[in-house]
Formats: C-alpha cells, structure tokens, sequence
C-alpha cells in the first residue's frame, strides 16, 4: 500500500514538473527572443540569450510610430479602473442578492446569469452607436464604466457568498447598529479577500489583454493601449518589422500581470490556508 501511494505521488509530480516546464518555457523563450536582434531570431531560437536587450529596449521606447509610454499608461488606468469596478460593484450586487430577500431577487439572479451567456461581439454594433451617439468614441470612459456589469465575477462572488458567508455575521453586525455600506466594506470585504484577488486577477488580465473593442473605440495614437500597439508593430511593413522590438514590448506587456498577481498572491494563498485549516 505504502509502495502504491509513492508510485501515485511520483507520477503526480512528473506530470506537475511537465506541466510547470510547459508554462515556464514559452515564458523563457519570450525573454531569450527579446535580448536577440532581428537577424539573430530570423536565424532560429536559441537557449543562450543575446546581448540586444538594451538595444531593443531603447528602440522600442524610442520607436516614433509608437507611443509606448503612452500604451503602457493607457493600459494601467483602463485595466486597473475596469478590475476595480467590476470586482467591486459585482461583490456588491453578490451581497445584495445573498443577504436581502425581495421580490423577483430569483428573477434578477437569473437574469444576470443570462446575460453571461451572450457573446461580447453580439452587442458590439449596438455599443459602438450607443457610444457614438454619446460622444464617447475615443474616450477611456466607454471601456472602463460597463466593466461594472460583469456577470462571470458576479456568479462567482455569490458562490463564494454562499460557502463562506454567514448571514449570522450580517444580522449581528445590523443589531450593533451598522448600516449596511460600512457592514460591507469593514465586514464582508475582509471576509472575501481572497475571492476578490482572483477576481481581480482575472478581471485586470481580460482588461489589459482586450484588443477587440479599444481598437474600435480608440483613434488617438496617445490614447491606445498596449495589445493595439502590439498589433500595430507586427503589421509593419518589411523595412521597419523588427521581431526584437516585438518581443520586447511582449515581454513589457506582461510585467504589471506579473505584479498584480504576485501583489494579490498573498491573499490567495491566505485563503486557501484558512480554508484547509477552517475543513
């Protein structure tokens, strides 16, 4: 039996070492490539990093066809704001459907849950006249306030509601004479942290990650964000595509990720633990 259960965790740490290599790999050729000129990456990968970085760094920020500076910025304030709201107002409205009860709440519940199953690109047309109408094309305003409708973070926060929020602690909290604002945001919310930092993870990667609607909404060269530049990089013609450039503002593009998860990892972990402890 002991034999049957060394054998079980060996394979379980060779698949997990397979997987981890897997992840970790495609992360490691992205920095060798961006350390590479063009010429040395037309010739094939290699293991041993190149001595372009500097330059490819410099090129990249001093690129005049590319505000990188200004994508970067862009980027932070729309994904940011978008996590922000949508981790937010969707734990709020979670709370408000987990500890009210009223008429049509089933309804509304129901209701939100569907609208998680349209597709973004069904209601394109129609938001890019509403916001047109509006005079909010090319504004940051359209891509930041309908992030406060998120529907997948909303389902998620009411299940984890549901599993480790007592009602109990709300009603005591309501007898001691606190109104229900400051009940959820020095009660509920040290409650849920590590339910709003995966949210908020995710939340934040979509945003930062969004190139379909901002390249609609946004015309300015100031106002895009960074998967437009990207695009706009590799489409470059052949005189000025340069694949080290390419990789760098990749790899640029994925640093404030790597922040926000190891900022919002601690709370994570901490959850998991006070779980397995609380199980």
């Amino acid at each position: 039996m002991g034999k049957m259960m060394n054998l079980k965790k060996a394979v379980a740490y060779v698949v997990l070492s397979l997987l981890t290599f897997l992840c970790l790999f495609f992360f490691y050729c992205l920095i060798i490539n961006a350390t590479r000129s063009h010429p040395e990456i037309s010739k094939g990968f290699s293991f041993i990093p190149g001595s372009s970085f500097g330059s490819n760094l410099y090129n990249v920020l001093h690129n005049k066809n590319l505000p990188v500076i200004y994508g970067i910025t862009n980027s932070i304030l729309i994904a940011g704001s978008s996590a922000a709201l949508a981790v937010y107002v969707s734990a709020l409205t979670a709370y408000a459907i987990h500890a009210y009860e009223f008429r049509l709440r089933k309804a509304v519940y129901l209701f939100i849950i569907l609208i998680m199953m349209i597709p973004t690109q069904v209601t394109t047309l129609g938001f890019l006249r509403l916001i047109n109408t509006l005079g909010l094309m090319d504004s940051f305003v359209p891509l930041i306030l309908p992030s406060m409708a998120a529907p997948v973070v909303f389902y998620f926060m009411i299940s984890y509601f549901e599993s480790n929020l007592p009602l109990e602690i709300v009603e005591s909290a309501r007898i001691d004479g606190s109104n229900e604002f400051y009940t959820f945001n020095f009660i509920v919310i040290p409650i849920v942290k590590p339910a709003l930092a995966v949210q908020g993870i995710f939340s934040f990667v979509a945003s930062w990650n969004n190139y379909f609607v901002p390249s609609l909404v946004l015309k300015s060269n100031t106002k895009k964000t960074l998967p437009i530049l990207i695009a706009q990089l590799r489409s470059a013609d052949f005189l000025k595509f340069d694949l080290g450039q390419v990789y760098m503002l990749i790899m640029i593009a994925i640093v404030p990720v790597a922040v926000i998860y190891l900022c919002l990892s601690k709370f994570i972990i901490g959850g998991v633990t006070a779980g397995s402890v609380k199980g």
